[in-house]
């Protein structure tokens, strides 16, 4: 490879001034940058472009290899700065590959017709700028007698300042150089016959970076456009899905386009280089040639991986697309056919009629045969399409959970409205049947009665006459067979079973119907990952209450005394925790046996527990000992130290800390000697979920004594104590989500205080358009984790991932905010009871949020309004200051 900044003419110079503007490869430095602005400065004050300054790199090779570097003869060379000095010699020294370059530069001073002064700067420079492996420095001494003379001299004198690890050897002539380096590695000017073009290299060289900066480029644009493929949410219609793939085969079109471009342009390069090798056979390629060709092919190879790469990418989310526009087209379909099925099944359901004569008969069974030629297209279409989602699962679409409970239910619907319609047909047939027979009977009788009526009795006086008339009634009896119903109750059988079909019906539409809903009850805090365990070893006082899986308590005292000894016991297996584990860390004999981990992370580890000890050791345990002889002010004691019993907030906000440390260290031999010493059967977790534990506790605790109290005095201090404790359970529960949120720019802290947090199904319905995909209005709802400060509302979408194999955990990634000071709301939507509106900006974004249930709507309806009514009143309340104020001043 060869590299020489040299500048014979000004246009030559002008040429390769714009030709670097365009940018440097390879991971060099701003060094051929400065280059440009070395000889700018260099040409002010020049009158012939031949004193220009020249360092050459022609590609030549010592005998082990080593590549060489020219100083040909410049008169301004000791004004040359000495960091645009550096920078050339960096950009040149970093042109070789790094085998040729290991083994060390060779540099060839010419100094033949300057002075000794010229010789000195050119190696006081080289020595202390010179950033490549130096191997050996020739300098082509003075010719002139004095100047050699001094420049004997000099060396000698100033050898050891120049402070260079190679020797320096002084030639006297070219011809001296010769014996050290063959003539086929230097140029002509040096006596060689190393062949370089000066013209040529400024060619190849901006080629190859230009080249260089092409790949990174396109490597850039492909990994950008990579990654917004990766981070694009799916649509939920057809017409977005449609415009998604279409834009985005497009642009991976134009990209393919831009790789190809890339391809030419260096398989361009790579013909150019090796032109003189196509040219003539005889010809070869020199060092730097063949370094050029090796930099280009290994750019051709790393364009080739890139797009390899990339082609595999663009393969999978060109599937992915197109099988999201095959999903949201069975979708549609899909609803399209329900919904024609649904009004058939209706329309059946609505034949009810089994007729009160053959006419009526006759035509509910022509309207039941219309009904069933008008379903045969739907019908049809339903089979074809699940037959269609069958396909789709065959191909391992990736929606298939949701292909398949469709494509079950239009099978099923299809089975039922054939189902119903034989029915119909058969309940019909026997009603047809039925009301022929009846009236033939009918028949037969007016026949009977005309037959009675046209027997004269007078003629009957006779015995002749009689017997003429008992023969014709026999004869007309004997017809009566023919005329009885078959058997009126298999018919009335079949009318109670056709009416236990519909009322079976009717029952399973009803529970459909029903809305089914869970009860809000309040979560208590729960240990993450950790199993239930039995209390650790230690001495209870005589008389210490049931289990947590005893029988009911029996009386108030009881449960007092129950809260009052497992309060003594808790307030033990604080202090052993804290004395047994935390203060043995401080502990210099067992120093040596604490992970390296754990060193200076106590705080992390137990939280804020010594504080939660020194509470209830000095003050909590003995407050409720004093309301042993006065039971009614244990509720009171709660209701005092509302504030102080939220210190479990930020102990609980710790704990996932507290376990992920406690995960990483808890195998070590320094808590199995403290457990050793404190005689526990359990580890420190389970002791580390007390706190936990302990508060839930008490909530169990003042729900068991408010039943004991029903209706009696203190009743309803009881009441709030334990809707208390509950706002301080819900306060925690809170806070644990709420140091999950990610994402979110500003300050939570600054939000107000966090009123509810909940997950819901939400739709969006704004008046402007977005750009993004993920904004679209969609069917399928999207579910968010909704977060109601006094001040703001956020919206959050769940994620929850697993931690070393332990159980999920949640996070919170922050999508949008919406300021409760500008917000509305509509408490009922059309449709579905479990609905309501929150709207922005006069509606000019609408978010339609669903509940779990009716009563969780309720709950947070009834916050947000109590936060608009609390800025109402807030909003009042300044204007009538202003008024006030207005008036005072007035006066």
């Amino acid at each position: 490879m060869s590299a020489l900044i040299k500048y014979s003419t000004h246009l030559e110079y002008f040429f390769l001034k714009k030709r670097l503007k365009t940018g440097l490869v390879l991971g060099l430095c701003r060094g051929l940058c400065v280059c440009i602005q070395i000889m700018t400065s260099l040409s002010k004050g020049i009158k012939s472009p031949s004193n220009l300054y020249n360092l050459s790199f022609a590609g030549g090779r010592g005998k082990d290899g080593a590549p060489i570097i020219t100083f040909p003869e410049f008169a301004g060379f000791s004004d040359i700065p000495d960091e645009d000095f550096l920078n050339v010699v960096t950009y040149l020294t970093s042109i070789p590959s790094l085998e040729a370059a290991s083994i060390g530069f060779i540099i060839i001073i010419d100094r033949r017709r300057d002075k000794w002064s010229a010789v000195k700067a050119s190696l006081t420079r080289i020595a202390g700028a010179f950033p490549g492996n130096l191997q050996l420095v020739f300098v082509l001494r003075p010719s002139r007698f004095i100047q050699r003379t001094i420049a004997d001299i000099g060396i000698k004198l100033y050898r050891d300042d120049f402070k260079m690890k190679v020797p320096i050897i002084m030639l006297n002539s070219v011809s001296d150089l010769h014996g050290y380096i063959d003539k086929s590695q230097l140029t002509r000017e040096l006596g060689g016959t190393l062949e370089y073009g000066h013209s040529q290299w400024i060619h190849h060289r901006t080629a190859i970076e230009n080249f260089a900066m092409t790949v990174k480029t396109t490597a850039q644009m492909l990994q950008t456009f990579g990654t917004d493929l990766a981070e694009t949410e799916l649509p939920n219609d057809v017409q977005c899905t449609e415009e998604l793939l279409s834009a985005h085969t497009d642009h991976h079109s134009k990209l393919k386009d831009e790789l190809k471009l890339a391809v030419k342009q260096g398989a361009t390069l790579l013909t150019c280089i090796r032109e003189p090798v196509t040219r003539s056979a005889n010809s070869k390629l020199s060092s730097d040639e063949l370094e050029n060709v090796a930099t280009v092919e290994r750019l051709l190879a790393q364009l080739d991986e890139t797009e390899k790469a990339f082609d595999q990418f663009w393969t999978k989310h060109h599937l992915k697309l197109e099988q999201c526009l095959q999903l949201r087209h069975f979708e549609h379909d899909f609803r399209e056919v329900k919904l024609t099925l649904d009004n058939l099944m209706e329309v059946q359901a609505g034949f009810a009629d089994i007729g009160d004569s053959v006419t009526r008969v006759e035509h509910l069974l022509r309207e039941q045969k219309q009904l069933e030629e008008k379903g045969q297209e739907p019908l049809e279409k339903a089979q074809s399409l699940a037959l269609h989602g069958e396909q789709l699962i065959q191909n391992n679409h990736y929606a298939v959970d949701s292909i398949r409970p469709k494509c079950v239910e239009l099978r099923r619907i299809c089975d039922d409205f054939t189902n119903e319609t034989k029915k119909k047909y058969d309940i019909l047939g026997k009603s047809l049947e039925l009301h022929k027979q009846l009236d033939k009977a009918s028949q037969w009788c007016e026949a009977g009665i005309y037959l009675l009526a046209s027997q004269a009795v007078d003629k009957c006086q006779s015995q002749e006459g009689a017997e003429t008339a008992l023969v014709e009634i026999e004869k007309f009896l004997v017809t009566a067979k023919e005329h009885q119903l078959s058997n009126p109750k298999e018919i009335l059988q079949k009318l109670e079973d056709v009416q236990e079909m519909f009322d079976k019906r009717q029952v399973s539409l009803k529970k459909l119907a029903a809305k089914q809903t869970r009860p809000v009850q309040p979560v208590a805090p729960h240990p993450e990952s950790s199993p239930k365990r039995a209390s650790p070893k230690i001495t209870r006082p005589a008389g210490v209450g049931r289990h947590c899986n005893s029988p009911p308590f029996l009386s108030f005292s009881h449960i007092i005394n129950e809260l009052i000894e497992t309060e003594r016991v808790y307030v033990e297996e604080l202090q052993s925790i804290i004395e047994g584990y935390a203060s043995e860390m401080d502990n210099p004999n067992l120093v040596h046996l604490i992970p390296s981990a754990l060193q200076n992370k106590k705080e992390i580890l137990f939280g804020n527990l010594p504080e939660i000890y020194e509470f209830h050791n000095r003050i909590f345990l003995k407050e409720i000992e004093n309301c042993i002889e006065n039971p009614e002010l244990l509720a009171r004691c709660f209701l005092k130290r509302k504030e102080d019993l939220q210190i479990y907030e930020k102990y609980c906000q710790n704990k996932p800390r507290s376990e992920a440390l406690w995960r990483q260290c808890g195998d070590s031999i320094f808590f199995q000697e403290c457990q050793r010493k404190l005689d526990h059967k359990l580890s420190l977790d389970a002791y580390l979920l007390k706190p936990v534990q302990r508060i839930t506790k008490y909530q169990l605790l003042l729900k068991e004594m408010l039943k004991c109290s029903k209706n009696s005095e203190g009743t309803a201090e009881l009441e709030e104590a334990l809707a208390t404790m509950l706002d301080i359970i819900k306060s925690v529960n809170d806070s644990m989500h709420q140091i999950a949120i990610t994402g979110y720019e500003g300050d939570v802290s600054e939000l107000g205080k966090l009123l509810m947090q909940g997950s819901f199904n939400v739709w969006t319905d704004h008046k402007k358009g977005h750009n993004k995909v993920k904004d679209l209005a969609r069917f399928k709802p999207m579910q968010r984790h909704l977060f109601l400060y006094t001040k703001m509302l956020l919206f959050c979408k769940k994620r929850e991932e697993n931690t070393d194999g332990h159980e999920k955990t949640a996070s919170y990634s922050f999508k949008n905010s919406l300021k409760m000071s500008t917000v509305g709301i509509t408490e009922n939507v059309k449709g579905d009871n479990k609905k309501f509106e929150i709207w922005y900006n006069g509606r000019e974004e609408v978010y339609i949020i669903q509940a779990s249930s009716v009563e969780l709507k309720n709950t947070w309806i009834s916050e947000i309004r109590k936060v608009l009514t609390g800025q109402l009143e807030a909003c009042r309340g300044r204007t009538e200051r202003v008024r006030f104020g207005s008036v005072a001043f007035l006066l």
